[in-house]
């Protein structure tokens, strides 16, 4: 048995692990992006029943400066 050829066989595995690894991340990560840029994790709804549980009644200006606010974080 040649150590040679089996340490390059371990680095070669090794070698495709992580490339797969990071190639796996990006595409979870494009994936994620796509996902929450349609369906948000709160809307507008959500923003006025927190407010409302605070004890604020919310305007309208209120509730679109926070759903700005929330878009500017998820961009």
């Amino acid at each position: 048995m040649e150590w040679g050829a089996l340490i390059l066989d371990l680095l070669k595995i090794i070698g495709l692990l992580l490339v797969g690894g990071v190639i796996g991340f990006f595409i979870a990560r494009n994936y994620m992006k796509k996902y929450l840029k349609k369906n948000p994790p709160i809307n507008e709804q959500m923003i006025k029943a927190m407010m409302t549980q605070m004890g604020r009644t919310p305007s309208q200006k209120q509730v679109n400066q926070m759903m700005k606010t929330m878009s500017k974080y998820m961009d």
